[in-house]
């Protein structure tokens, strides 16, 4: 089954804007019924999201930003890019819009980070998740494998190397990262691009990848807060993603309890790009199944 893509040129018009702390965030939201956040990866935007928009929003209040540092969304110069902050970002983001039921959370790479640190703020009584699948994303510092982009930002030079930032170097990480079968076309490559390049993102980059370290410092908190196994998780994951594929997965069963995994042959960092279509289907039956859990057969 393949699913209809939404144009940049198309999704960038469906957007809307609020304030967050003095800077221009830009937002999308769409269906109804339960809230469904969708978290974005580094170094794109929401626009990832784009294949699996319209048939999540057939049963869900879809909602999505470009957070802050990110594809049209402000991008200051001055400022210290915090995974906490997004995820305060992201709780305004559901005030603005009014939601007070519990959020469902798709996430994906750096949002893993940001849906981990929602996790843990859920059962510190300060957010209200109903669920969390994440895809390929660093859950474990030690099991996060970067590209070489990454780092060269982290290193004394990364705000040289990402003012050098290009779209040719943005294709060399990508072919890097995506299976060997499912690389972007062209014109998505155009489009990543023109999301990274928005606002001069290039000079942030560096500042940016401070989400690296970040992950370090809260390992114990966020990886406790998983294994307390009373927000229902999933990860959905390409398998052959260098960065946090099948690797990453195998580290996950090894630590959470009951872990409700699903690893894509073939598929690389980007699953809802290269196999939106699979991940949909997972994910639905992911949340099928908490609408209508197995029935329990007894034995006699």
């Amino acid at each position: 089954m393949a699913l209809a893509e939404i144009p940049l040129c198309v999704w960038r018009k469906r957007s809307q804007t609020f304030v967050f702390r003095g800077q221009t965030i830009r937002y999308w939201a769409a269906g109804q019924g339960e809230p469904l956040l969708l978290i974005h990866g580094f170094p794109t935007a929401s626009w990832d999201w784009h294949y699996l928009w319209q048939p999540l929003a057939q049963r869900y209040r879809v909602i999505a930003c470009d957070m802050l540092g990110f594809g049209d969304s402000a991008k200051p110069v001055n400022h210290d890019y915090s995974l906490l902050e997004q995820a305060d970002l992201q709780q305004a983001l559901l005030a603005h819009l009014n939601v007070e039921q519990p959020v469902h959370v798709l996430a994906h790479d750096y949002g893993d980070s940001v849906a981990q640190e929602l996790l843990a703020r859920h059962y510190e009584t300060r957010a209200d998740i109903a669920s969390c699948v994440f895809l390929n994303g660093g859950l474990f510092p030690e099991t996060h494998r970067p590209v070489l982009m990454q780092k060269l930002l982290l290193s004394p030079f990364g705000w040289m190397i990402g003012r050098a930032f290009s779209r040719d170097a943005l294709v060399k990480s990508f072919q890097q990262i995506f299976g060997p079968q499912t690389r972007p076309t062209e014109s998505e490559l155009d489009d990543f691009w023109s999301l990274v390049d928005s606002n001069h993102g290039q000079r942030i980059m560096h500042k940016l990848i401070s989400y690296i370290p970040q992950r370090r410092v809260q390992r114990e908190r966020w990886v406790s807060a998983m294994q307390r196994g009373e927000v229902p998780l999933r990860v959905i994951d390409g398998e052959v993603d260098p960065v946090s594929g099948g690797h990453m997965v195998a580290r996950y069963r090894q630590l959470i309890p009951a872990p409700d995994t699903v690893l894509l042959p073939e598929i690389g960092h980007y699953p809802q790009i290269e196999a939106p279509a699979q991940v949909l289907k997972h994910y639905l039956e992911f949340r099928d199944r908490l609408v209508s859990p197995p029935r329990k057969v007894a034995c006699s």
